[in-house]
């Protein structure tokens, strides 16, 4: 008999305005915070915004603001060595997942020995319990404000490393709509499209369950109903609180289901010719559907229901393909991918793509030749 089990944050708040807490909240779990980011937070004055937040209830804090547009370990080794010379204790992320994921990595790292990827799948485990994490997202998509999961590029092995363990969640997380309005409409769409994925690989996975499905279903509902409409208004502010909802919604889905065949072959991309992580994602998920369809008729037919009124599974991937169109998603062949050199990485992707487990969890598991084959039916399919 089967226990179903769900983590997810100690603390979840989310609403516009919600940012107003957070110096109550760091206060509360530690007396020096370190303030993860990147620059286009500081130069939207969303950094400055949060110290001075924090400093009202008396935290004091310093800023790491290095993060890049994908997560690396350099990031992590330099935020890390600054949390360790200042004496922190709590650590904020504000922004996109790379900042979130940044600090998840250093929160770990912080109180457990070795690299990050020591402790890969089927390597070493954690043992302590991270240092607090309170996520901020600014953008609607990785969900990782909420997650077990941290997933960081090792830019000398070329591989995106994905770790997943419950002693990664953040202690909280604070989803304030009001901070994905200055989502450009490139951003907005790239996000949405990773949460969609989440959501629908949360579902069909083989470890999904109840409580995950119900997550997983009205997250699709809220990003079918409002994606398009962020990605075309983005001050339309109704549709930016829905996207985030659905986002995050998503995120405590696969965190507990975990995702599939899409993710597994979305990172050697993102890895390789540095894709940015929805973007990869969108590329693959009309050909990952159509490959698994058989296997999940029911499932894909529900999902279409939801999102158009359409009962058949090939009519879910139908409105997938229209759904990347219209919210302008290029395949790789389009976002300049050089076919030569994809045919000459193709081995070491398939490769990384099983290995990260994720092609595991997928209604049919795929074999490395049929992951090759994928990529190259993916290379410049039409949307």
């Amino acid at each position: 008999m089967r226990t179903n089990e769900l983590t997810m944050p100690g603390k979840v708040m989310y609403g516009e305005g919600s940012l107003a807490s957070i110096g109550p909240v760091a206060a509360n779990l530690g007396s020096k915070a370190l303030l993860i980011s990147d620059p286009v937070m500081v130069k939207l004055g969303v950094v400055g915004s949060c110290e001075r937040l924090l400093n009202d209830s008396l935290l004091p804090a310093v800023s790491y603001d290095g993060v890049g547009t994908e997560p690396t370990t350099d990031y992590v080794n330099e935020a890390l060595a600054l949390f360790r010379e200042e004496q922190c204790d709590v650590i904020v992320a504000i922004g996109g997942g790379s900042c979130i994921d940044t600090a998840k990595a250093v929160g770990i790292l912080a109180t457990n020995e070795g690299e990050l990827s020591h402790y890969l799948p089927g390597k070493r485990r954690f043992v302590r319990q991270s240092i607090p994490v309170i996520a901020v997202p600014t953008t609607a998509g990785t969900g990782s404000e909420v997650t077990k999961v941290t997933v960081v590029t090792d830019p000398q092995a070329d591989v995106k490393m994905m770790i997943a363990d419950p002693l990664l969640t953040p202690a909280a997380a604070i989803v304030d709509p009001a901070l994905t309005l200055s989502c450009p409409p490139n951003i907005t769409a790239a996000t949405g499209i990773d949460a969609l994925c989440h959501a629908i690989e949360a579902y069909i996975s083989r470890k999904s369950q109840p409580i995950t499905d119900m997550f997983a279903l009205k997250a699709v509902d809220l990003l079918a109903r409002h994606l398009r409409t962020a990605y075309v208004d983005g001050s339309n502010m109704e549709a930016r609180k829905q996207v985030a909802l659905g986002a995050m919604l998503a995120g405590i889905a696969f965190s507990n289901a975990s995702v599939a065949l899409v993710h597994g072959m979305s990172r050697p991309i993102g890895a390789l010719f540095h894709v940015p992580h929805g973007v990869s994602n969108a590329m693959l998920l009309p050909a990952a559907m159509a490959f698994s369809q058989d296997a999940c008729q029911d499932k894909l037919a529900t999902i279409g229901r939801i999102m158009n009124g359409e009962a058949g599974a090939s009519d879910t991937i139908g409105g997938l393909r229209k759904l990347c169109r219209d919210l302008r998603i290029v395949n790789m062949r389009q976002w300049g991918i050089d076919s030569g050199q994809l045919e000459v990485k193709l081995d070491k992707m398939a490769t990384d793509a099983l290995a990260s487990g994720s092609p595991a969890n997928n209604p049919k598991v795929p074999t490395h030749a049929e992951i090759v084959a994928l990529y190259r039916q993916a290379y410049d399919e039409p949307f």
